[in-house]
């Protein structure tokens, strides 16, 4: 999944080209520093205190050059205005965070704030509109025809969560004013993996195939997650 996401955001860039990238719930810093690796310069904003510790932990051991390009800031996503500018970055991450705000809309209006004019907004988000597919899998009925008339879901953590539309997220950043450029489907496969499944020894046509599916109709729709990219204007 990593690596999806990696190649939507940067294919969207001229190779080479060096972006200020926010990440918003960053967690242990994962993104971050493969970001900082391939030369960007990436400040981190994440308000639990032990993923902050784990990220500062992560990036102590990278060499002088990367500890360089990345920030990590203490804070919430929704407070981004009392850290930074408007338009001080090219690319916002803000990947598997919204199942936790209950009103969403105010904290990715915030963060279109941040982007510089073509900069690119970048969710990761669940997908509602395939909440029933994974009970279904599983052979858990009574979920399954629950799901198909909600949001809300609890995640493998055992957390009440909820997930996301893409028509309503397609709306909610038109009116941002960073509206939706493309969108991926994410984990079209392998969401219903077992916990502790063996990861092959050859993981390149695994890749390929949940690569082509999240680009492809109608595979991408019942897709875990989307990966929705907004551009600012």
């Amino acid at each position: 999944m990593a690596r999806q996401l990696d190649e939507q955001i940067a294919g969207r860039y001229p190779v080479g080209q060096r972006l200020r990238v926010l990440d918003v719930g960053m967690g242990q810093g994962t993104q971050a520093l493969r970001l900082a690796r391939a030369g960007h310069q990436v400040t981190g904003l994440e308000q639990e205190p032990k993923m902050v510790a784990a990220a500062r932990e992560a990036l102590s051991g990278e060499p002088e050059g990367i500890r360089e390009r990345v920030r990590i800031i203490e804070g919430d996503g929704r407070d981004t205005g009392v850290h930074f500018l408007p338009g001080s970055f090219d690319v916002v991450l803000c990947h598997g965070v919204l199942m936790y705000v209950s009103e969403p809309d105010p904290l990715l209006a915030g963060l279109a704030r941040m982007l510089a004019p073509g900069g690119l907004l970048s969710l990761l988000v669940r997908n509602a509109d395939a909440l029933a597919m994974r009970p279904g899998l599983s052979w858990d009925w009574a979920t399954a025809l629950t799901a198909f008339d909600s949001t809300a879901y609890r995640n493998r953590l055992g957390l009440d969560v909820r997930a996301d539309r893409l028509d309503t997220l397609t709306a909610t950043l038109a009116g941002i004013g960073a509206p939706l450029q493309a969108w991926y489907g994410v984990r079209v496969f392998t969401d219903t993996a077992p916990e502790g499944v063996e990861i092959p020894t050859d993981v390149e046509p695994l890749l390929a195939a949940e690569e082509r599916a999240g680009r492809t109709d109608p595979y991408r729709a019942v897709a875990a997650l989307l990966h929705l990219c907004g551009v600012r204007g």
